[in-house]
C-alpha cells in the first residue's frame, strides 16, 4: 500500500521556495496538485543550477510530483481558464496555493464562483511588501548571532529556513482547512506571511523573549551550541567532526569516549560547575573543548568514529553534498527515502520521497518533475471538461501549450 493520505486537488500557480515546497509536501501525500506556468516558464524555470541541457535542478527538484500546464497568464483567457481550474467542480477540488500577488486570483472573487473555495496565499511581509528569505532573516537578528556574526559584519546562512517552515505552515492549513470544510462545508481564505513564520519561531524558541525580559542580545559564539556542550573538532587526519552534548546521556557518552572522567571531575571542582547541567555545560564550554580538543586532535577519524558510535555520542561528520552522496550509506537504496528517477534533461539521479513513515505503509513512488505543459490537454480534458476541439482551439489562439520538448534532443526547448 502506498502512503497517500490526501485526496485533494491543488492549483498552484507560485514561484521562489515557499509555495511550491508546500504544493511538492501536498503532492508526496497523494493530493493531485497542478502547477500553472507562463508558457515558456516562470521566473524559477531557468534558475541555478542548470544541467548541460539547460534544465533547472532548482525548478525540477521542487517541481516532482506534479502536474503542469503551460498558460498565457497575461491574456484574459488564459486567466479564465485558471480561475475556471481554481473553482472547478468536485468536493476535492477548490484549492489555490499562490505567492503570486494577482488580482484576478483575488480569494473573493474566486469564492463567488465556489463559495467553498479554500485559498492560500504566501506573501512576504504581512502588510504586502516584499520580502525573501534573505531580508527576513537579517530582520530576525540570526545573521548577527550566527558564526562570528555581528550587526557590523553579519553571516547568512544558505538554508532558506524561513522559506522551508513557511512551505510545511502553508501545507498544514490547507489541509486543516480541507478537513474544516469536508466537516462544515466552509471555504477558508489562509494568509502567511513569510516574516511571520520567522518572528513566530523567534518568540517560541525564547530569543524573543530574552530580549525583552532579561535585556539581552544573544551573541555569536562561533560554532558552539548555545545553552548546552557542542563544537566542531579537528581530527589528526584533516576530517572534521561536529559534537553535541545536550542531553545528560549525550554528556556522558562524549565524557566515556574521550575518557575524560577525571579530567571532567577536576574541571568541575575547580569551576565550581556541575556539568551534568545543561547550562553549566555551555558557561564551562571554553574549558570542556580544550580537553575534548587534543583528543580529537591526537586520533585519526577513523578512531574517532569508532569510539564514538562505540560510546553512543551524539556527532557528525563535515562533508560536501559530494561526498556526502559518495560515501554516506544513507543515501543510497538501503535507506527508503531515497530512490533513482529518470527526469527528463536531466537523467538518472537520487530522489527523496517524504520523510514521514507510516507503520504497514510504503512511500509513494517519486514522479519525476514533469516537461512545461506536459499536462495542459489532459488537465483541461479531465478537469475543465472541455472536449478535444476546445482544447484545439486553445492551442491555435496561443492561449495554451503543451510539453516543451526533450531539452537534451537535438531542437528541443
Amino acid at each position: 500500500m502506498n502512503l497517500r493520505l490526501l485526496d485533494l486537488r491543488v492549483i498552484e500557480s507560485s514561484a521562489f521556495v515557499a509555495a511550491p515546497l508546500a504544493g511538492l509536501t501536498l503532492a508526496q501525500f497523494g493530493a493531485d496538485v497542478i502547477r500553472v506556468e507562463m508558457i515558456g516558464g516562470g521566473i524559477d524555470y531557468g534558475r541555478l543550477p542548470l544541467m548541460p541541457s539547460g534544465r533547472s535542478l532548482y525548478w525540477t527538484g521542487l517541481n516532482k510530483a506534479k502536474r503542469s500546464i503551460a498558460i498565457d497568464l497575461r491574456r484574459p483567457a488564459g486567466r479564465e481558464l485558471v480561475q475556471a481550474l481554481v473553482t472547478s467542480d468536485g468536493e476535492n477540488g477548490g484549492v489555490l496555493l499562490t505567492n503570486i500577488a494577482s488580482k484576478w486570483l483575488a480569494h473573493s472573487d474566486l469564492a463567488d464562483r465556489r463559495p467553498d473555495l479554500i485559498s492560500c496565499t504566501i506573501e512576504g511581509n504581512q502588510d504586502g511588501s516584499t520580502a525573501v528569505d534573505y531580508t527576513v532573516n537579517c530582520a530576525a537578528g540570526y545573521p548577527a548571532m550566527t558564526g562570528a556574526g555581528s550587526i557590523d559584519a553579519p553571516v547568512n546562512h544558505v538554508l532558506p529556513a524561513w522559506d522551508i517552515a513557511c512551505a510545511f505552515q502553508a501545507a498544514f492549513a490547507i489541509v486543516s482547512a480541507a478537513d474544516r470544510r469536508r466537516r462544515t462545508g466552509k471555504g477558508a481564505e489562509l494568509r502567511i506571511a513569510l516574516s511571520d513564520v520567522a518572528f513566530s519561531m523567534v518568540s517560541h524558541l525564547g530569543v524573543a523573549a530574552e530580549a525583552e525580559l532579561l535585556g539581552e542580545t544573544r551573541p555569536a559564539i562561533g560554532n558552539y551550541i548555545y545553552g548546552a556542550f557542542g563544537r566542531d573538532f579537528a581530527t589528526a587526519d584533516g576530517k572534521r567532526v561536529m559534537v553535541a552534548a545536550i542531553s545528560t546521556g549525550q554528556w556522558k557518552a562524549l565524557v566515556a569516549a574521550c575518557s575524560i572522567e577525571a579530567e571532567v571531575a577536576a574541571l568541575q571542582q575547580r569551576c565550581g560547575l556541575d556539568f551534568d547541567r545543561e547550562a553549566d555545560r555551555y558557561h564551562g564550554r571554553d574549558a570542556i573543548a580544550a580537553l575534548v580538543e587534543p583528543w580529537c586532535a591526537a586520533r585519526g577519524f577513523v578512531e574517532v568514529e569508532a569510539l564514538f558510535n562505540q560510546h553512543r555520542v551524539c556527532w557528525g561528520q563535515y562533508r560536501t553534498t559530494t561526498d556526502l552522496l559518495a560515501n554516506d550509506h544513507r543515501v543510497s537504496l538501503t535507506n527508503p527515502i531515497w530512490e533513482r528517477i529518470e527526469t527528463i534533461g536531466v537523467g538518472s539521479h537520487h530522489a527523496a520521497g517524504t520523510p514521514i513513515r507510516a507503520q504497514g505503509e510504503s512511500r509513494r513512488a517519486m514522479t519525476p518533475a514533469p516537461l512545461l505543459g506536459q499536462h495542459t490537454d489532459e488537465v483541461l480534458l479531465d478537469v475543465l471538461g472541455l472536449d478535444s476541439g476546445a482544447v484545439g482551439r486553445l492551442h491555435d489562439a496561443g492561449i495554451v501549450a503543451g510539453a516543451e520538448r526533450d531539452p537534451t534532443v537535438a531542437g528541443g526547448r
